[in-house]
């Protein structure tokens, strides 16, 4: 079921309403905040999630199918993507490589399992963030609006980070190491760009949430370390012994400022 969802007059307002594959805005919405597509083969708590969204000024679209996933996007043009990894034609995660391959959309993991594996071969897969069921609309609601803030337009975004061969270029969010471009995904460059804004100070994975998500630290999430074991192999950073983002035992991660000039 779709946790919490009467505490946010969903439920009772959904069910008088007929189902419907889009969910259009109602008045009490001042302006569309940009597309969903949701990929999830039950289609009642896609429906409660969809009318949920639509109430809070997203367009969403639903697919219930992951063979067809893909071609929803490319038809749709989405801003974000809410997938369910256990899907009938198509897996999830195969969904989120299809997406991918063509796109940086943010892609949000919808999954029912707990096993930080599962949220593991998300990430590497190229999702941006996860949220467990039975889900809690306010968490999702947070978790999308983060994405999008996240999604600021190039034209309001100024700023740019050189060190030594390393230039990180937030106008065109372009990362340059030794003149060589190194594609990164929204989630990888903005931790990058968080980590060498705060360069030479330790961030806690705390830190790293709060500031990525706006929530925090729970104990259990992993998604920090992979995203910087990413980061690391991209910027060619020695997995073994880094020397470029440091680990820092017990407290968090360190950005150096110097390694670059080596």
């Amino acid at each position: 079921m779709l946790s919490g969802m009467a505490g946010e007059g969903g439920i009772g307002a959904y069910n008088a309403r007929s189902p419907s594959s889009a969910h259009r805005l109602t008045p009490m919405d001042n302006q569309a905040l940009g597309k969903v597509l949701l990929v999830e083969d039950d289609e009642k708590l896609a429906g409660l999630i969809a009318y949920f969204l639509s109430q809070h000024g997203f367009e969403v679209r639903t697919e219930h199918r992951g063979d067809l996933a893909l071609a929803a996007f490319l038809e749709f043009k989405p801003k974000i993507v809410v997938l369910d990894l256990m899907l009938p034609g198509q897996s999830g995660l195969h969904v989120c490589r299809e997406i991918r391959s063509v796109s940086e959309t943010p892609i949000v993991i919808l999954t029912a399992k707990e096993d930080d594996l599962d949220h593991i071969l998300g990430l590497e897969s190229g999702a941006d963030d996860y949220v467990i069921k039975p889900i809690k609309p306010p968490v999702l609601l947070a978790r999308l609006r983060a994405l999008q803030r996240r999604q600021t337009p190039e034209s309001t975004v100024r700023g740019s980070l050189e060190f030594g061969r390393l230039q990180i270029d937030r106008s065109c969010r372009e990362v340059r190491l030794a003149g060589e471009s190194i594609e990164l995904t929204t989630m990888e460059f903005e931790l990058l760009w968080l980590l060498a804004s705060a360069a030479g100070k330790i961030l806690s994975r705390d830190d790293i949430l709060n500031r990525m998500r706006g929530i925090a630290f729970d104990g259990l999430n992993r998604s920090v370390d992979v995203y910087i074991s990413k980061l690391r192999g991209k910027l060619k950073d020695n997995p073994r012994e880094p020397v470029c983002i440091k680990t820092i035992w017990g407290k968090g991660y360190l950005f150096n400022p110097f390694a670059w000039e080596l």
